[in-house]
């Protein structure tokens, strides 16, 4: 027993952290751009500092990244090497429509993406695609306040209308928005959000939160409409939260979490707002705007598949104990657990967790899975030779990989697919840096931005292909 025949094998990046190019081909500004490297990334992230144009004295690393935009058959010929089924990348909505608003799409940009679908095409790798992985046009948070405002649902609808039309038969797989449950910790990169002093920041992380699940929805029915053969998934930051102790009352806060975190999914899977949800949004007095169009679309319109992303799971204290260690993961903050490894970056490595992870979710939703996301940060230091030895990558996926096997087969979950975060070294979505590489390919570039964008494979490289070639049956 192992891997089902046609299990997409893969990897994926996000356009904002790989293509570079922001002013090329008639792209327009977008948040992404805008979030420096440095003390101030945090802050602009959350919502905290408005930063919504270049400012002198500091450094934008998505202003070039690893310059996939011009590297992308090189990079392309890489994965295909490795044996990828499938590729997740992701639409930078400003390079379609530079504004968000516009009236007409940027040509430029939808030709550059149909050549690289194109490419994949050749290499027999199949395109999973992110409509919005964390790209809001820089148009649309000055005039219209980012996602906070029902205006950008019928301009995502405009978007995904063009993309569904001009790729038809290109690109079959399809997420609407990366790791939606992240408005709730990174407002700013999640939905372009910007708060001033005294405004609710909660009412508007979920009133944002509730546009983007409508728009969602219509997504999914118009590409349904577009081509019946398309599938369209949700995606969310998974990782299941343990209580801290069996104390009821840490029991009952890890539950909370995992409902604020499951409430996203809760409706695009399921179509409606869980009661739950309903009641947490009575208690704070927070109205996110409900028409009845929303509920009808919401109801009719749920996804084809959940699709995820696990670096770790979580673990919450009702009244944490004295001495009890505090961090974060993925932006996610709880208490450490005390009896799992921890990456360079203090982000819990926990492969068991990654199996219950998986039977929470199929178990929730009983709809076929796909993990788009998975992988381990680390300093990769190149030998004399130039070569990378990276086992420690080796052993963390290989240990992910065999938990996603028995979820399978002594579980029975159904999964799609499972692609690598960050298959080449590539910009940091937290922190900015490069010096935090996931990749099987290193890419000769530093934190400050020099380097000659050289690509290497390294180690693990050669790994990951045995590994897609005998379909998960070889990881030693």
């Amino acid at each position: 027993m192992g891997f089902p025949n046609g299990f997409l094998w893969g990897g994926a990046t996000a356009a904002n952290q790989c293509e570079g190019a922001y002013n090329e081909g008639g792209r327009g500004l977008a948040n992404v751009d805008v979030i420096p490297h440095g003390e101030a990334r945090w802050a602009v992230m959350v919502g905290e500092r408005k930063m919504l144009d270049f400012e002198d004295g500091y450094y934008y690393p998505a202003q070039q990244a690893i310059d996939m935009y011009h590297h992308y058959k090189e990079d392309i010929a890489l994965f295909a090497e490795m044996g990828f089924k499938t590729y997740r990348l992701s639409i930078g909505w400003s390079r379609i429509f530079p504004n968000g608003d516009d009236a007409e799409p940027n040509e430029e940009g939808l030709a550059f993406y149909e050549d690289l679908f194109r490419e994949c095409k050749k290499h027999g790798i199949e395109p999973l695609v992110t409509i919005t992985h964390f790209d809001c046009p820089i148009h649309l948070i000055k005039e219209y306040g980012g996602w906070r405002n029902r205006r950008l649902i019928d301009f995502y609808k405009n978007l995904v209308t063009v993309l569904f039309t001009r790729y038809k038969g290109l690109v079959r797989y399809w997420l609407t928005f990366n790791e939606i449950n992240m408005i709730l910790h990174l407002p700013f990169m999640g939905a372009g959000l910007v708060f001033e002093e005294g405004e609710d920041r909660e009412a508007v992380e979920y009133l944002a939160a509730h546009n983007e699940l409508v728009a969602s929805a219509w997504a999914t029915k118009i590409a349904h409409e577009i081509d019946p053969d398309m599938m369209v998934g949700c995606m969310l930051a998974a990782g299941t939260c343990y209580p801290y102790s069996c104390k009821p009352a840490d029991v009952r806060r890890a539950q909370e979490s995992n409902q604020q975190n499951y409430f996203f999914v809760d409706v695009q899977s399921r179509g409606y707002y869980p009661a739950y949800a309903k009641k947490f949004l009575e208690r704070r007095g927070i109205d996110v705007g409900m028409t009845a169009e929303d509920e009808k679309i919401l109801a009719e319109n749920t996804v084809d598949f959940i699709s995820f992303s696990y670096y770790n799971t979580r673990c919450a204290a009702a009244e944490p104990q004295e001495g009890a260690e505090t961090g974060a993961g993925n932006a996610f903050e709880g208490v450490v657990n005390p009896y799992i490894e921890k990456s360079e970056w203090g982000w819990g490595i926990d492969p068991l967790g990654f199996r219950i992870t998986i039977n929470d979710l199929y178990d929730r939703y009983q709809k076929p899975l796909f993990v788009v996301e998975n992988g381990l940060g680390a300093k990769d230091e190149p030998n004399a030779d130039g070569s990378i030895d990276d086992d420690y990558r080796i052993d963390f996926l290989r240990r992910h990989i065999e938990a996603m096997r028995d979820a399978i087969t002594e579980d029975g979950v159904e999964m799609l697919g499972y692609t690598t975060w960050g298959p080449i070294d590539l910009v940091s979505a937290s922190t900015g840096e490069m010096s935090k590489r996931y990749g099987f390919i290193y890419v000769d570039r530093d934190d400050a931005g020099n380097g000659t964008l050289e690509r290497r494979r390294k180690k693990s490289f050669g790994w990951y292909k045995k590994v897609i070639a005998t379909n998960g049956e070889d990881l030693a």
